[in-house]
Formats: C-alpha cells, sequence, structure tokens
C-alpha cells in the first residue's frame, strides 16, 4: 500500500525472474513493498502444533508436526512388474489428530533418508482424502531442526512464532519466508504514511517497526502491535482517499432546488392515502436540506425491503421538477424500470398527465426510455427530455448514450448502486450543465462500518420502519431431502393461499435453456458447491413450471419470467400477475427487487442454498406487501449439519436486514465487499475485518476528514500521498466509487 521508491524495487532483480514470476501470476505481487505488505496468516507456535485434526479438505496447507513412523512398502504395477514400485507411508502427528504423508517412485529416497520418527518438520500439500483418511501426497516439506546445523532455519523462523503465509502450490509458505526474509532490511525505508500526531497521540508504533514485527516476531505482544497499527494504515489511508472525494464534490457548483410553496410536491402528498412514517419524513428532511445547497447532495439511502425508498426518492424528484428542474430515475434492467414508471405513475395520478387533457394543473410529464423502444416511441421520449417537457425520466443504461439531452438535470437517482459503474454515473452527471444531485438508492440494507468503507464519500440516510400495513412474513426452511413431506406440504401450502383468492411466486436459479448458452447456466449459481446435492445442476425455471403445472400444481394457473425472455413478453407475463390473472409466477431472480403484488402472499425458493443472504432477504420482501400475511419457504436438500443450512436458518430467524447483512459479510471476505469481485485487483484490506473493526473505521473517519479539511492536498504529509497513490491506482479508484 505504502510503495516509496526504496520500496519500489522490482521483485526479479531481488529475488531472481522464477521466484519473481510465480510471486506475480499467483500471488499478484510484484515489488519489494508488495512482498512486505503480504503478511502472514497465522502463526505457529513451536511447542504447540496444528490441529490436524481440523484440516480442510482440498485446500493447500501448512502444517507444523512431528514424524511417528515411517515405512516404505514395495508394489507390483504397470511400470514396476516385478514388485518394484516403491511408497513410502509417513505418519505425522500433532497430538490432535495424524495425518498420513505419501511418496511414490523416485521421490521416496529423500524423504525415507531425512523423514526419521522424532523428526520435526513443516509439511506443505493439498489435503486429500484415500481409504477414508486424510492424508497429503508428495507433500513438500521442510526440516526443523534445533541443532547448530539447523541455526540459520530456526534464526529465519524468528524465534518461537512460525509465521505462515498465505501460498499457493507453487509457492510454499516457508519459501515467501525465506523470500520475506531477504526483502525485511527494506523496511527500514518505508516512509510513514500517518501523520506524527496521529501516531503519538494513539500509540501505534511506526512502519519500519510494523513490518518488522509482523514478519518476525517474538512475542505474541509483537504481533499485535503490528496489527494495531497497520489496521491503522489501511482504515486511515482509505478513509483519507474517500474524505478527499467528499472535499472535492463540496467545491463542485450546483444549482439549489427548492420546492415551490405550492406547487407539484404540495400536491402529491396531499394526494397521498396515507401519512408519512416518521423515518420516511427524517429522511427527507435530510434530502431537501441537501437539495437546497449550492453544491451537489451525494446521499445513499438505504433501507429495509419494503421502507417505501422509492417513495421518498419520488418526493425528492417533485422537489426539483417544481424547482423548474429535470430528476432522472436510473434502474438496472428493463423490467425494474418498466415496474417503477408504473408505481411512479399510479402514485402521481393525473399529476402525472402534463400537458395532456384531464392533467392536473401543476403535472409533468413522467416518461420511460429503455434500449428496446421503438423509434418512433424513442424519437418521442428524447424529444420531451430536451425541451424539458418531461420533468421526471425513468429508465435503464441506455439514458447514458451521447444522444440523450436533457433540458436541465437537477437530480439523478440510481437504483441498486451495486449494479452501475462510476463510468455511467459520471457520463449520465455529465448531462447536467452543472453537476446535478445524486440519489443511490440501494435495497440491501449494508452494516454501518461498511457503508463507511465502500459508500464513504456518501453521505448516508437510513429507514429501518416498515410502513404502517405492511404484512409480518413467516419463514421456514423446507428440507426436501431430509423430509419429502415437508415438500408436498409447501406445495399444498401454496393451493390454499390461491384458494383464499391469493397468489404465489416460485423462484428457481437456473432458466433450463442453457443448452445454447451453457456458461451462463454455470453462472446462475451463486454459492460454492457443498456437499451431495450440487452435484445436479441447479433447478431450472421451465423444468419446475412444467412438472408443477402437470403435478402438485395441477389445475393452477402457472406462467414463467426470466430474463432471457423479450421485453414485451415480460411486461405482459408482469402485468397479467399484477392484474391476478395468474396464480403462480416461477420465476428467475428479476423479480428479485422493486417488484409490487400486494396480492402475492406466498413464496417458495427451491435450492434457496443457491442463494446469497442478501438475495434471499430481497426476494422475501416480495411478499407481505399487502394486508395479508407473508410466507417464504427456502427449499433446499443440504444436510442439517452443512453451511449452507445455517445460511438458511439464519434468513428463517430474523427479518432485520441489517442483521443478516452482518451475516452475509461474516461468511463472505471483505474482499467482494470492496469490489475485488469487480476489479480483480487484491483488496486493500488485508489486516483491517470491516465488521470486527468497527471503531477504528469510525476513529479514522473522523481524523481523515480533520487531516484533509486542514490540508486537502496534503501538501505537509508526502508519506500520505505516496500511500494514497498505490492505493488508489485507477482500478482501485474505480472500484472504490463502485461500491
Amino acid at each position: 500500500m505504502d510503495l516509496v521508491p526504496a520500496l519500489q524495487e522490482p521483485l526479479k532483480k531481488v529475488l531472481g525472474p522464477a521466484t519473481a514470476k510465480v510471486m506475480a501470476e499467483h500471488l499478484g505481487l510484484h515489488t519489494v513493498g508488495d512482498l512486505l505488505h503480504h503478511y502472514p496468516r497465522r502463526y505457529e507456535e513451536r511447542g504447540q502444533l496444528t490441529h490436524l485434526a481440523d484440516l480442510p479438505m482440498d485446500e493447500h496447507v501448512t502444517v507444523v508436526a512431528q514424524v511417528a513412523d515411517a515405512r516404505l512398502h514395495t508394489f507390483a504395477s504397470s511400470k514396476a512388474p516385478r514388485g518394484k514400485g516403491q511408497r513410502l507411508e509417513v505418519t505425522i502427528t500433532d497430538g490432535s489428530g495424524r495425518l498420513q504423508l505419501v511418496f511414490f517412485g523416485n521421490g521416496v529416497h529423500k524423504p525415507h533418508k531425512e523423514l526419521l520418527p522424532g523428526t520435526r518438520a513443516m509439511f506443505a500439500g493439498k489435503v486429500s482424502v484415500f481409504n477414508r483418511r486424510l492424508q497429503l501426497a508428495h507433500p513438500a516439506y521442510e526440516l526443523l531442526r534445533g541443532d547448530t546445523e539447523g541455526e540459520e532455519t530456526v534464526e529465519s523462523w524468528a524465534g518461537a512464532l512460525i509465521p505462515l503465509y498465505p501460498a499457493t502450490a507453487k509457492l510454499e509458505s516457508w519459501k515467501l519466508a525465506k523470500a520475506i526474509q531477504t526483502v525485511l532490511p527494506s523496511a527500514q525505508e518505508a516512509v510513514d504514511p500517518l501523520p506524527g500526531s496521529l501516531r503519538e497521540g494513539r500509540g501505534l508504533v511506526s512502519l519500519p517497526e510494523a513490518l518488522l514485527k509482523i514478519h518476525r516476531p517474538h512475542t505474541k505482544a509483537d504481533i499485535e502491535d503490528a496489527r494495531a497499527r497497520l489496521k491503522w494504515d489501511e482504515a486511515f489511508v482509505l478513509q483519507v482517499a474517500l474524505a478527499r472525494r467528499r472535499h472535492a464534490e463540496t467545491q463542485l457548483p450546483a444549482v439549489p432546488r427548492k420546492p415551490g410553496p405550492d406547487g407539484l410536491l404540495t400536491a402529491f402528498d396531499d394526494r397521498l392515502p396515507f401519512t408519512l412514517t416518521d423515518g420516511q419524513q427524517k429522511v427527507s428532511r435530510e434530502i431537501f436540506d441537501d437539495l437546497a445547497t449550492d453544491h451537489p447532495m451525494h446521499r445513499l439511502l438505504q433501507g429495509e425491503v419494503g421502507s417505501g425508498k422509492t417513495l421518498v426518492a419520488l418526493r425528492a424528484m417533485l422537489a426539483v421538477v417544481d424547482s423548474g428542474g429535470q430528476a432522472v430515475m436510473l434502474a438496472p434492467t428493463e423490467v425494474l424500470a418498466q415496474q417503477h414508471h408504473r408505481s411512479v405513475v399510479e402514485m402521481m395520478g393525473e399529476l402525472a398527465e402534463g400537458g395532456m387533457l384531464g392533467g392536473a394543473e401543476h403535472a409533468t410529464k413522467v416518461v420511460l426510455l429503455t434500449g428496446s423502444m421503438g423509434a418512433a416511441a424513442r424519437r418521442h421520449a428524447l424529444l420531451d427530455l430536451a425541451t424539458g417537457e418531461a420533468g421526471i425520466v425513468i429508465g435503464t443504461h441506455a439514458l447514458i448514450e451521447d444522444k440523450v439531452q436533457f433540458h436541465d438535470l437537477g437530480l439523478v437517482v440510481v437504483d441498486e448502486q451495486h449494479r452501475f459503474g462510476v463510468e455511467q454515473r459520471d457520463a449520465l452527471r455529465g448531462k447536467g450543465k452543472q453537476p446535478p444531485h445524486l440519489l443511490v438508492m440501494t435495497a440491501t440494507p449494508i452494516p454501518r462500518t461498511v457503508a463507511m468503507t465502500v459508500f464513504g464519500d456518501l453521505e448516508t440516510s437510513v429507514l429501518d420502519q416498515l410502513p404502517a400495513g405492511r404484512s409480518p412474513i413467516a419463514s421456514h426452511v423446507v428440507p426436501a431431502a431430509d423430509k419429502p413431506h415437508f415438500l408436498a406440504r409447501a406445495w399444498e401450502r401454496v393451493r390454499e393461499e390461491v384458494s383464499n383468492g391469493h397468489q404465489a411466486y416460485v423462484v428457481c436459479p437456473r432458466i433450463g435453456d442453457e443448452d445454447d448458452d451453457p456458461k451462463k447456466g454455470a453462472k446462475q449459481s451463486k454459492q460454492p458447491p457443498e456437499g451431495d446435492a450440487d452435484k445436479r445442476p441447479p433447478l431450472a425455471v421451465l423444468d419446475v413450471a412444467e412438472s408443477l403445472a402437470k403435478g402438485p400444481l395441477q389445475g393452477l394457473k402457472v406462467e414463467v419470467l426470466h430474463g432471457r425472455m423479450q421485453p414485451d413478453d415480460k411486461d405482459a407475463v408482469m402485468r397479467r400477475f399484477a392484474a391476478g390473472e395468474t396464480d403462480v409466477l416461477v420465476a428467475t431472480t428479476v423479480i428479485e427487487v422493486g417488484v409490487n403484488v400486494p396480492n402475492a402472499t406466498a413464496m417458495v425458493i427451491m435450492d434457496a442454498d443457491r442463494f446469497g443472504v442478501s438475495q434471499l432477504h430481497q426476494l422475501r420482501g416480495r411478499v407481505g406487501r399487502g394486508s395479508a400475511p407473508g410466507l417464504c419457504l427456502l427449499v433446499s436438500e443440504m444436510p442439517e449439519a452443512s453451511a449452507a443450512r445455517q445460511r438458511l436458518n439464519a434468513v428463517a430467524s430474523t427479518r432485520d436486514g441489517f442483521e443478516l447483512s452482518r451475516i452475509d459479510l461474516e461468511q463472505r471476505r471483505e474482499g467482494d465487499v470492496l469490489g475485488q469481485a469487480q476489479s480483480g485487483a487484491r483488496t486493500s484490506l488485508r489486516v483491517l475485518a470491516v465488521i470486527e473493526d468497527e471503531e477504528i473505521i469510525a476513529e479514522a473517519r473522523q481524523e481523515a476528514a480533520a487531516v484533509v479539511a486542514a490540508d486537502p492536498e496534503l501538501t505537509g504529509l508526502p508519506g500520505l500521498r505516496t500511500a494514497l497513490e498505490s492505493l488508489l491506482d485507477d482500478e482501485r479508484e474505480q472500484y472504490l466509487e463502485k461500491g
């Protein structure tokens, strides 16, 4: 992170081209600085061995253990028909368990001489099972001798604590340790990014000392000192980057947008058949205050599924139209854009009929713009945008194309931020005469620390109350493999809901027409394989719909909806479902966000273990939107004890989206959250854990804001500037913005 010239030495100069190539390809390490910031994953104590009992299958592991016995067997094989084949079996132990090592052929001679009973060594290899026992085949190993001959090895393992590094099959942990040993003297040259006053005030060790202690600790206290310091580096540099973005935004000019006293917003509020929740009123005030200032609003609006975010966003849009500007809502898919357009027009009634007969006095035009519109409709929509006739525009990224011109763009509302890249956001913002205000909505509740880390350049508003009239949703896990009669009962429950005049969704992870496009089929599954249930492909919409219509749901009106249908067909299916003409809609996750059918009360999610926690919570939010209680059944064939079932139990046991997002984050790695998935770059967080280190992140944010306010260009802090440059290479800067 802190790559200063002394640490920018390419590894191939220091370690030789072969080692450097492996480090670059497999670990993304290119310079001395990169290698110094490749921290140990954990440490082994000489007297305290790894738990062999807890080894993960199919993973590359490093263990420290003692040889219990070693036996050489000869056997006949096609290569050695006279019984000359050789196999060395070595059993190692650490007190908690035993593990078998096997070596074959010519590879047996060296270990046969070296791995004698009582010898201690480090072993690295991939854990596999043979004859129902764990084993490592042909592991690499490094002897740990206590004699003088091995003193150099002992010394290089830093006294009593042996660092174990994230390694690969091509580069064992101890080879990494030796490489780090070679470059460790350069740590003295590391320029400290933390301001001296901050470091002293918090009692943190210097950066060179932290690097030395994390790689060569003599005591556990050394490791604690180093980690405490390095966590601060990561939190602080990241928060300074975000604080500088916030600062830069406040320097931009924007047109203040204040609603008129008796304009469109007032007329809309008078039409509402209900009162806003306290939360909606508070968040609306925050947004209106931002819109009234002369620099661009940058706000994240996050809330529980069904907390009424769209209504809050619409009121902000109406306020901007009142002040003479235009507002745009950007949705990630056509289905969603059409859905938003329909619900906005319904909520506004005659206020959405500007320029038409029967339109109200303050009415404006609400225009939809998507990629699949016909040429004539599209021309018409573009004209309404350019003349300012359309106050509110809803659409997909088709809005970003060069041809699209606005009369006076005042506000951009982005729905589901994580599906839009920064380039798209900026392209749309560039369409205003001055930068428009920005409101980002996310339906996946984000823990406070993640919001501070990922969306740190946005002010955050949270809607955590559900509006009156929303019904509770009961969620249950249906263990289809253990208890097939539970699944039969699930279909009976769907029939009961339909006979009571309601409707149901059935969600599947796959479409089912992948024969022509196998790649897409493979991508549908979100979760890693786990156990036998994963041997078959995920259940598919087309197959499930057919078997339900012929079997347990025979006689009911069953339709399908998925992302590869033509937009008009999708829209027709949604309209029929919304009108109550369809009893059961079998769909992929296209219904995940924004679909609003209050009469739908039941949802059955097939292969629920294939979806992420937040996604299940999103899906579940599609039912219980009316006055009747909702039911969500999570069907899985995973065994009771599996991690996948624990995830499902967590979703069934709580309706708190913020709590679920914490569980989700703890189960995934932060790297995913910080955009590693989008950019392919290594995550900038190596020791900082977003959930655990909440306090550090909050404090770092305050310190960063103070530093940037006093010295926006960081002229007095060259070390910090350098650290920022290496953190924010273009790729990382983009994923910071993408979130």
